[in-house]
């Protein structure tokens, strides 16, 4: 096919953020429109949150028809949208807009890739149990998704400190509004993580524990409280192999990472705004494999 041509139709979409310029997003959108022959472009955009409502305030007026947002924008997008999915509503948290007549409908696509991936990897955990490590935005994302779509229990599991009152809320939230049995547990009680683990179909951790250059640390201090029925699996995708995953392979555990979250939350926003499935067999060769 041919080459992506900018024309005075073309519909505008974009990544909001800083830094940006590292993205992958704009490669694997662009690529999407010209194998579909779609004439929409995605350019990256350097917005602090100060900067976002004039930004947003300008993408209406534009008719831009959306919009990804990466940190350290997604909560201040969450105070400028018209209106909220219910999802996104729980997390408290935006990645996804679409613009339509002028009003901006927000979503949060992170938990859905997540979701997505688990299922690319040939797992099924719907009903089960699973354990997550951390509860910042990726992992409020996850745990939201994972709830609503039928998970039967979620262990937050976090360090002891302010943020674990987080997790406190979080699975507060999650069993008030879905019917997820919700608990949590201190990261530092490792007599209560291993009886949790001992019980989990899936362990993932949400955190950036392990991402390069700190490649040398894992989530888990104690690899034994791992078992082989477990899966392992981890949002980081630089390495692509943790040093948790790497202790997880080593006792047999099934694992995958972070990188297809990273391609199946972009196609759920490449839908939200043409209408059309991405191209994943040739987009995910291209840019994943």
């Amino acid at each position: 096919m041919n080459e992506l041509i900018i024309t005075g139709h073309t519909t505008l979409t974009a990544l909001l953020g800083s830094p940006v310029a590292h993205s992958v997003s704009p490669l694997m959108h662009n690529e999407a429109f010209r194998l579909l022959g779609l004439d929409y472009a995605y350019l990256c955009f350097d917005v602090t949150p100060d900067r976002l409502k004039c930004v947003t305030d300008a993408f209406r007026v534009m008719n831009v028809r959306g919009f990804n947002l990466t940190m350290p924008d997604k909560t201040k997008m969450f105070e400028l949208a018209d209106e909220i999915s219910p999802s996104a509503a729980m997390i408290g948290a935006v990645n996804t807009v679409v613009q339509e007549n002028g009003k901006l409908y927000a979503y949060n696509t992170d938990g859905i890739g997540y979701m997505q991936a688990v299922k690319d990897a040939g797992f099924d955990i719907i009903g089960k149990h699973m354990v997550l490590l951390g509860c910042g935005g990726a992992a409020t994302a996850i745990a939201v998704q994972a709830a609503l779509d039928g998970v039967k229990r979620l262990t937050i599991v976090n360090r002891q400190g302010a943020s674990y009152q987080k997790a406190l809320k979080l699975a507060d939230t999650i069993a008030k509004n879905t019917s997820c049995q919700t608990d949590t547990c201190l990261l530092e009680d490792t007599s209560a993580l291993k009886q949790i683990i001992a019980t989990a179909h899936i362990l993932t951790n949400a955190t950036s524990v392990g991402m390069a250059p700190m490649d040398s640390v894992s989530p888990l201090a104690d690899e034994t409280l791992l078992h082989p029925e477990l899966i392992v699996s981890d949002i980081i995708y630089n390495p692509r192999t943790t040093l948790l995953m790497k202790q997880a392979k080593a006792i047999g555990c099934p694992t995958f990472n972070g990188l297809y979250m990273l391609l199946y939350q972009g196609a759920e926003a490449f839908r939200l705004w043409t209408g059309k499935a991405m191209p994943i067999p040739q987009i995910k060769e291209k840019y994943f494999s």
